[in-house]
């Protein structure tokens, strides 16, 4: 079995024929996956999507790039949300200094917020990271010394320098299509160094299809390349790496077990 721990569902080429997507998941070995939210003014579509499909749990927060939008959401506001029995993670949340969509201070507010509604709740929070390396980790560090909170941090493509910060306070770290790519071997070399009861895999789709499938809109059945590909990097079968990352999803993400 295989979990696709970040996808976006709510996308419009999705709508059409979102049961033929999560069909050919479920027939690609995919046992779960999560649609993660970008805008809690839109949760009410994400949760919708959640509650069509048994084998598909959701989040609720606001991602980086719409920080300025929603510059009023406050931890009430995330933990309230989150008590739907859908919801398992909080976020994606976190700093983007690749696009700046948002002012960095509220991208930086924006993230406190989540870290506090993930710390209350004991949900997971899914954490954006590009470009920001060493003030994810500052923050990280400074928030989980008022207190432990679980995260992960989704579509992997920092330095290695970020990845150990993080593991050494507890979080985990989650590889999409990316590690397919001709030109990521610095990325495969830091995925072979993460403790396998760490890993996770994902799509991130409808964005940054895998190797064979690059340039098309990806879709959650193609997170076996990604798992193929992990397992190459790590020297271990693709069994491996589906049975562990599936067990970690199901830790990290417990609310979705039902």
């Amino acid at each position: 079995m295989l979990v696709d721990s970040h996808c976006h569902l709510d996308f419009p080429d999705f709508a059409a024929e979102l049961p033929d997507v999560v069909a050919r998941a479920e027939a690609a070995g995919v046992g779960h996956l999560v649609t993660i939210s970008t805008r809690v003014k839109r949760f009410d579509e994400i949760r919708a999507i959640a509650e069509r499909f048994d084998m598909v749990s959701c989040s609720v927060g606001t991602h980086p790039h719409q920080a300025a939008e929603e510059p009023d959401v406050t931890v009430a506001d995330l933990v309230r949300l989150s008590a739907h029995p859908k919801v398992v993670a909080i976020g994606e949340a976190g700093l983007d200094y690749h696009y700046d969509t948002s002012p960095r201070e509220a991208q930086a507010k924006g993230f406190r917020t989540h870290i506090a509604a993930a710390r209350e709740t004991g949900l997971p929070l899914v954490i954006h990271a590009r470009e920001a390396d060493a003030d994810i980790a500052a923050t990280l560090e400074e928030e989980s010394a008022k207190g432990a909170f679980p995260f992960l941090l989704h579509c992997f493509t920092a330095g290695e320098d970020l990845a150990l910060r993080a593991l050494a306070l507890g979080g985990y770290i989650s590889f999409s299509g990316v590690i397919t790519f001709k030109k990521s071997e610095d990325l495969r070399a830091i995925a072979a160094k993460v403790p396998q009861d760490r890993l996770l895999v994902e799509t991130d789709s409808p964005f940054l299809a895998p190797t064979p499938h690059r340039g098309r809109r990806n879709e959650p059945s193609f997170v076996r390349e990604t798992a193929k590909a992990l397992a190459l990097a790590r020297g271990e079968s693709l069994e491996e790496v589906a049975a562990a990352t599936t067990a970690n999803f199901f830790r990290l993400f417990g609310k979705a077990r039902g």
